[in-house]
């Protein structure tokens, strides 16, 4: 026993010694490094000095702060910014959900603004702007070399007044100009409707409304088509929407889990990550469930869309999302103002961060371009001819009322179907996705 207690005594004194034996050089390198510091600190104050004194123009010394500190948030990523007072009102106001603008989302890369999407229903969607456009000049005036919340003030002003914006799309030759009239953004953050016997969610935002708006509205078409046990399924449809607050994100993937990891999330230091589990209890009562998402899809609409993935809760349609698996801390700082800080990642519940990546669908399924049709196809896709426009063919006098009725309802389900196929290829595929998983569960 002695021999042990004497092998840990031996033990912890050589960790001491050799303790004792780095701590000086340690010491001296955080000396150095300080020193480093407040030497940089000292340029700052001397160039800031000397703006003051003899730049061509006199200049607000509270602006050229402002300048350099959104200069150093904007240079960790591009996420990470500096909120002026009157940015972080307007910041908080969006949201609760309505907001002064031209209703898109925005992002910057390599110097150039780029569109992540537009949101429904707003003067930049009514617009035709589109996910991955650039905008490249505002009323003629050139965006690059300005960060991004500097091009984002160019594109706000006053509700009801013009913006011309040109724009960069890829497969169009050459840049066109859009004119964009400002309005104020008033978002429904989901909204639903039922087609045929599928729910559809539509997700625009994650904002304070998020969850009460979806959850409000299954409640309604599942109660206007009779229950649950008339219910095929929930398409979810996340398609366009850049995402927004953690908390709503969580909420809306745990309205359809019952158990297990949502997300998580992990800073600099280990102590400061984070776990969140789902609680008993699904909106969707076990009904299949088939998620949409795009190239505008990103961040909590990535974060929802990877949890009921991972959990075969839901199948993913699509194509690959944005790509943002950071998180933003906004901290309040003097005068009002705030700063937004990337302070960590999430990670699925498989443990896989989307970041740059993108959530991957389990089945690609691209929008195609609408077509204009020409008179001539419109006539063509008339209703056609069949054996009971013949003139004397055989009554069908093997069917009942009711049979007969079935058959007509049948085939008006289809037609709509087709017509839903022209106007959304992804929603009509989501639906009949929905629709043969619930033959196939009910055969079980």
């Amino acid at each position: 026993m002695k021999k042990l207690v004497m092998a840990a005594l031996g033990g912890t004194l050589a960790g001491v010694i050799l303790t004792t034996q780095i701590a000086g050089p340690l010491v001296a390198q955080d000396a150095s490094d300080n020193a480093t510091v407040y030497e940089q600190l000292d340029l700052f104050g001397d160039i800031f000095e000397r703006i003051r004194a003899q730049y061509v123009e006199e200049v607000e010394p509270g602006d050229l702060i402002e300048a350099a500190i959104d200069g150093m948030l904007s240079s960790l990523d591009p996420h990470s910014s500096y909120l002026s007072p009157k940015d972080a009102a307007d910041m908080r106001v969006q949201t609760r959900g309505s907001f002064g603008g031209l209703g898109i989302e925005v992002t910057q890369e390599e110097g150039f603004v780029r569109v992540v999407s537009p949101m429904d229903g707003t003067p930049a969607d009514d617009a035709g702007m589109a996910t991955g456009d650039y905008i490249t000049h505002v009323d003629g005036e050139s965006l690059l070399g300005l960060t991004l919340d500097e091009a984002v003030n160019k594109l706000r002003g006053p509700v009801g007044s013009e913006i011309i914006i040109t724009v960069v799309r890829e497969g169009v030759d050459e840049p066109f100009d859009v004119s964009i009239i400002r309005d104020t953004i008033k978002l429904t953050a989901a909204t639903a409707r039922s087609v045929g016997n599928t729910v559809v969610l539509r997700v625009t935002t994650f904002n304070d409304q998020t969850y009460p708006n979806m959850a409000d509205g299954l409640a309604r078409e599942v109660e206007a088509l009779g229950g649950f046990e008339n219910v095929d399924g929930v398409v979810l449809d996340l398609r366009n929407n850049p995402g927004g607050l953690l908390s709503q994100a969580i909420a809306v993937s745990n309205a359809f889990l019952n158990s297990g990891e949502i997300v998580s999330t992990r800073g600099r230091n280990p102590e400061e990550s984070e776990r969140v589990n789902a609680q008993a209890g699904d909106l969707a009562e076990g009904k299949p469930i088939v998620v949409l998402i795009n190239g505008g899809s990103a961040s909590a609409s990535e974060i929802v869309a990877g949890a009921l993935q991972d959990h075969r809760r839901a199948i993913v349609v699509g194509t690959k999302s944005f790509g943002k698996g950071s998180v933003q801390t906004v901290m309040p700082v003097a005068s009002e103002g705030a700063m937004r800080l990337t302070t960590a990642r999430y990670y699925t519940p498989s443990g896989r961060s989307i970041q740059a990546l993108g959530v991957s669908p389990d089945i690609v399924v691209e929008q195609p371009p609408r077509q204009p049709e020409s008179e001539d196809e419109d006539q063509d896709n008339g209703r056609q001819r069949s054996e009971a426009d013949l003139r004397g063919s055989l009554n069908n006098d093997s069917l009942s009322d009711d049979e007969r009725r079935q058959i007509e309802e049948e085939r008006e389900a289809a037609e709509e179907a087709a017509k839903l196929r022209d106007d959304d290829f992804q929603l009509s595929y989501a639906v009949d996705l929905i629709k043969g998983l619930s033959t196939i569960k009910a055969a079980e």
